[in-house]
């Protein structure tokens, strides 16, 4: 029945926060224990084992550093000019899909005004009556002409 209600952040699980986010920047091995050692207030591990929030948060922090060393020794493997250079190409990757969206979005819009305009727009958006979440996808990327409310 406790999943009916909403737990708020209390500064216990805010401080922890805060030392997990500093863990991570110095590459310090996160632990329930490397935590209690630095909290203020919490003094066994079990005050984050036995808590399924501050497990939760432990555990996406944990996850973070083990992606975060995966992605150091791919880095480590190869040598700066390679890295660089595979920077580079997805640089250039992201500025070509980037301008496909933009032209896609451009192309969307002409196409509802097109259908619009013939006063098929009602039947268009009768497809997305139950897709809601998608009209405000389409919105917040531009994608729909400013004429047309949510």
């Amino acid at each position: 029945m406790d999943d009916a209600f909403i737990t708020l952040p209390s500064p216990i699980d805010d401080e922890m926060e805060q030392i997990l986010r500093e863990m991570l920047d110095h590459d310090e091995e996160i632990t329930a224990r490397a935590v209690i050692r630095r909290h203020s207030k919490l003094k066994a591990a079990s005050s984050i084992t036995r808590n399924r929030d501050r497990t939760a948060l432990l555990t996406l922090y944990q996850e973070k550093q083990a992606e975060l060393r995966s992605w150091q020794k791919r880095v480590s493997k190869k040598s700066k000019e390679n890295v660089a250079l595979d920077l580079a190409e997805r640089d250039v990757r992201i500025a070509e899909l980037e301008r496909q969206v933009e032209i896609l979005t451009t192309s969307h819009v002409a196409m509802i005004r097109a259908v619009g305009e013939l006063g098929g727009f009602s039947k268009w958006a009768k497809f997305f009556q139950d897709r809601q979440a998608i009209l405000e996808a389409l919105h917040e990327l531009g994608a729909m002409p400013k004429n047309i409310t949510r």
